[in-house]
C-alpha cells in the first residue's frame, strides 16, 4: 500500500478549463517548512498494519521480528499489533513483559486498556486490580465498569454503588462490562427495576438500538416482546396493549407514546393528552417533555407549551427529575424562539437551573442566562442587582477567541484585541519538542497515512505538557505541514496563545486568489476550511468528501458543470481544483441565502434544503436561529466557522468582519418573494 499526492500542473489546469488566476503575493510565513519524512522501511510498517487488520498472525509475527531486529523506530507498534491480535490467548507474564519493553509509551497504556478489558471478560479481578493501578488514560467507560466490579467494597459501599449506577446510566453504547455491572447489582438488589426502566427510556429517547436490545435482557420475556412491538408499531401497541397499571405496563405505554411522538408529534398530541391523565405523574411529565422535544427539533411553536406542561407535572411528581441533558438543552432552545421570537426567559432560566452544574457552566448557557436576566430585571433600582449579575457574567465570558465570548463582547460593545504573541521559542525548547519519542513516532505514523494511530500517539504524548512545550510541538507540526496536529496542539495552551499556530494561514496566495475569483471574503473561506479539513489536503470524510474544502464527488460534478469546467473525480485532492470547486459552490450557496454567512455555512454542512426549512416561521434574532439548528454537528459547525472567520479578519487587519454580529447578521426569517433561490443546489454535507 502506497500513498501518493495527486498534483495537477498548470498545463492540466488549462486543459480542464481552470485558467490561471491573477497572481497574489504570498505573505511571509512564520514557519520554515521542512519535510516530514516517512519512517525507514515504510512498506514494512504498512504491511504489519494490514496484517493486524486482517488478523494474519503469521505475517504479523514475521514483520514484528523484522522490526525488532532492525531496531525500527516504530517497533513498539509492531509489538503492539502482534500481541493485540492474540490477546485472548495471552498470559499475564507475557503482557507484563510487553509493558517492560515499552515503559511510559502510548502503546504500553493502549495495551493495558485492551488487557484490562480482556481481564474483565475473564473475571480475573486480582490481575485487573493490579494492572488498573497503572492505567493512565482512564477514558474507557467499560474499564470503569469493570473496575467497580473488581472493587471488593462494591457490595457494602453506598458511594461505590452510586458510582456504578451513574457509570451504567451514562454508558452511551452497549458493552459487556457495564452490562455485567448492572446485572450483578440487579441480582443483589442494589439496582432497582426503576433504574432499568430509566435506562430504557434514555436509550429509546437517544434511539440506540444496541443499547435497547441489551437493556431489554434485564426485562421479563413478556416485557421484551412488548418492547419489540411498540418500537415497530407504537400506535397498534397502544390500541391493543396500552395500560397505565402496573408500573411496568405504564413504562411500556410511555415508550410507545415517545415512539409515536418521534413519528409525528402533531398527530401524537391527542394520544399523549389521553394517556398522560392516567399515567403516573413522573411518566406523564416524561411523555410531555418528549413530545415537546420532537416539536422543538421540528422548530414548531407549540414546543414551549409542551415543555411547560412537562415541567409543571414534574414539579408535582415529588420524585427526582432524571431527564437527559439533551432534553433540558432543547427546553432552553425552544424558550429562546418561543412566542414568535419574543422568547420565554422564565422558562429558559428554569431549564438552565435544572441542568447539572457542569452544563450550567457551559458558555452557551452562561450567555443565554445573562440575556434572560437582563430581560427579566425590574426597572429602576429594584433590578440593579440582577442587571449587575448579568453584566458580570457577560464580562467574564467575553473573549476574542470563541463564539460565545464574541457574542458577549458584542453585547457589551467591547472591541477586544487578540492575545499578544508569546516570546519566540528558544532553540532548546524546539529541540526538546522534537526529542519527545511520542512526537517522533506520531510524525512517522502520519507520514505513511496511519492517521488514527498517529493522532492517538500524539494526544497521549501531549498529556501534562506546559504551554511552552505545547507551543514548541505545535510549531514543529506546522513546519511539517501537519496542520491538524498543529492546531489541535496549539488549542491546548491556556496562558500563552500563539495565533500563528492556532489559526494558521497555509496556501494563502491560493486561497486569496480563488476567493477573489469566486467573489468571496477570504476570511470566510479560511474560517470554513479550518473547520472542514484543518488544512489537510488528504482529508477524507466518512461520507466521501475530499480535500481542503471537503467537496463531495456529486457536488464537485454539479459545480464543475455550473462553472463550465471538466473535472475528473481523482482531481478533487488537487489543491487548486478543490479550492476552485469548493469556493464556487460556497458562493452559489451564499447567494441563494441572500448573503447570510450563517445560513450558507449551515447549508455547506447539512445541505441547502435543511436551512431553507429552518428559516421558515418567525423572524428570529440570528443568534437564536443558530442556537436552534436541530443538528448538533451543524450547529457547532456554524458557530465555529463564523468565529474562525472573525479571528482571521483580525489577523489580516481587516476593517470589517471582525465582529461576530457582522457575520451573523441581526435577524433570520422566511425568504422574501424576490429572493434568488437556486432550487437545484445539491447537498455537500451529510
Amino acid at each position: 500500500m502506497k500513498f501518493a499526492r495527486i498534483t495537477v500542473t498548470a498545463l492540466a489546469l488549462g486543459a480542464i478549463g481552470l485558467s490561471p488566476l491573477p497572481s497574489i503575493a504570498q505573505a511571509p510565513t512564520p514557519f520554515a517548512v521542512v519535510p516530514n519524512p516517512p519512517p525507514p522501511n515504510a512498506d514494512l510498517v504498512l504491511d504489519a498494519r494490514d496484517a493486524w487488520q486482517k488478523r494474519d498472525r503469521a505475517r504479523l509475527a514475521a514483520d514484528r521480528q523484522a522490526a525488532l531486529d532492525q531496531q525500527h523506530p516504530l517497533a513498539p507498534w509492531f509489538d503492539y499489533w502482534d500481541l493485540n491480535s492474540r490477546l485472548s490467548e495471552a498470559t499475564q507474564p507475557e503482557v507484563s513483559a510487553f509493558y517492560a519493553r515499552w515503559p511510559g509509551s502510548y502503546v504500553e497504556d493502549r495495551l493495558r486498556n485492551d488487557w484490562l478489558l480482556e481481564l474483565g471478560h475473564r473475571r480475573d479481578w486480582a490481575n485487573f486490580r493490579r494492572d488498573h493501578a497503572s492505567y493512565k488514560m482512564q477514558d474507557d467507560r467499560e474499564v470503569v465498569c469493570y473496575a467497580l466490579l473488581a472493587d471488593p467494597a462494591l457490595e457494602r459501599s453506598k458511594e461505590l454503588r452510586e458510582q456504578a449506577r451513574s457509570a451504567w446510566l451514562n454508558q452511551r453504547d452497549s458493552d459487556e462490562g457495564c452490562h455485567l455491572l448492572a446485572t450483578t447489582l440487579l441480582e443483589t438488589g442494589k439496582l432497582k427495576d426503576t433504574d432499568v426502566w430509566l435506562k430504557m427510556r434514555q436509550a429509546v429517547e437517544a434511539n440506540r438500538p444496541r443499547v435497547i436490545k441489551q437493556v431489554s435482557g434485564l426485562l421479563t420475556k413478556a416485557e421484551t416482546q412488548s418492547l419489540t412491538e411498540l418500537m415497530d408499531k407504537p400506535d397498534r401497541y397502544l390500541k391493543r396493549k396500552g395500560a397505565a397499571r402496573p408500573r411496568a405496563q405504564a413504562e411500556l405505554t410511555a415508550l410507545a407514546l415517545q415512539r409515536l411522538a418521534v413519528q409525528d408529534p402533531s398527530t401524537a398530541t391527542d394520544d399523549v393528552q389521553a394517556w398522560a391523565a392516567r399515567l403516573p405523574t413522573d411518566l406523564a411529565a416524561w411523555v410531555w417533555v418528549q413530545l415537546g422535544r420532537q416539536a422543538a427539533l421540528r422548530q414548531q411553536e407549540v414546543a414551549s407549551d409542551r415543555f411547560d406542561r412537562a415541567l409543571r407535572l414534574q414539579a408535582r411528581a415529588g420524585v427526582p427529575m432524571e431527564w437527559s441533558d439533551d432534553t433540558l438543552s432543547w427546553i432552553a432552545r425552544a424558550a429562546l424562539r418561543a412566542d414568535g421570537g419574543n422568547g420565554r426567559p422564565e422558562q429558559l432560566l428554569e431549564a438552565i437551573a435544572l441542568m447539572k452544574p457542569s452544563e450550567q457552566r457551559d458558555a452557551a448557557w452562561v450567555y443565554w442566562k445573562a440575556k434572560a436576566q437582563q430581560t427579566l430585571a425590574a426597572k429602576g433600582p429594584a433590578g440593579d442587582a440582577q442587571r449587575k449579575e448579568a453584566l458580570d457574567a457577560l464580562r467574564g465570558l467575553a473573549s476574542p477567541l470563541h463564539y460565545y465570548g464574541k457574542l458577549a463582547a458584542d453585547e457589551l460593545r467591547l472591541r477586544l484585541p487578540l492575545p499578544p504573541q508569546p516570546a519566540d521559542l528558544t532553540p532548546q525548547e524546539r529541540a526538546a519538542a522534537l526529542s519527545m519519542p511520542g512526537v517522533s513516532r506520531a510524525m512517522q505514523l502520519l507520514a505513511v497515512g496511519l492517521r488514527s494511530e498517529g493522532q492517538r500517539e500524539w494526544n497521549f504524548t501531549m498529556r501534562g505538557l506546559g504551554d511552552r512545550e505545547l507551543l514548541a510541538v505545535a510549531q514543529a507540526a506546522c513546519e511539517r505541514e501537519l496542520w491538524e496536529r498543529c492546531i489541535s496542539t496549539s488549542e491546548r495552551t491556556r496562558q500563552e496563545i500563539d495565533l500563528n499556530t492556532r489559526y494558521p494561514m497555509p496556501y494563502r496566495a491560493d486561497v486569496f486568489r480563488t476567493a477573489a475569483a469566486s467573489g468571496l471574503d477570504p476570511t470566510y473561506v479560511y474560517g470554513l476550511i479550518r473547520q472542514e479539513s484543518r488544512f489537510m489536503m488528504d482529508a477524507r470524510s466518512h461520507v466521501g468528501a475530499s480535500g481542503l474544502m471537503q467537496v463531495m464527488p456529486a457536488t464537485a460534478k454539479w459545480t464543475a458543470k455550473k462553472l463550465g469546467l471538466d473535472v475528473k473525480p481523482e482531481m478533487l485532492h488537487d489543491r487548486d481544483v478543490n479550492l476552485r470547486l469548493g469556493t464556487g459552490y460556497l458562493k452559489l450557496v451564499l447567494d441563494s441565502f441572500d448573503g447570510s454567512q450563517a445560513m450558507a455555512a449551515a447549508a455547506y454542512n447539512a445541505g441547502p434544503n435543511r436551512p431553507r426549512r429552518w428559516r421558515e416561521g418567525s423572524t428570529l434574532d440570528a443568534a437564536i436561529w443558530t442556537e436552534n439548528i436541530p443538528i448538533n454537528e451543524t450547529r457547532d459547525y456554524v458557530r465555529k466557522v463564523l468565529s474562525n472567520a472573525t479571528v482571521y479578519a483580525q489577523l489580516m487587519g481587516r476593517e470589517g468582519g471582525t465582529q461576530l454580529r457582522e457575520r451573523l447578521g441581526r435577524v433570520i426569517g422566511p425568504a422574501g418573494t424576490t429572493a434568488a433561490v437556486a432550487q437545484d443546489l445539491p447537498a455537500n454535507g451529510n
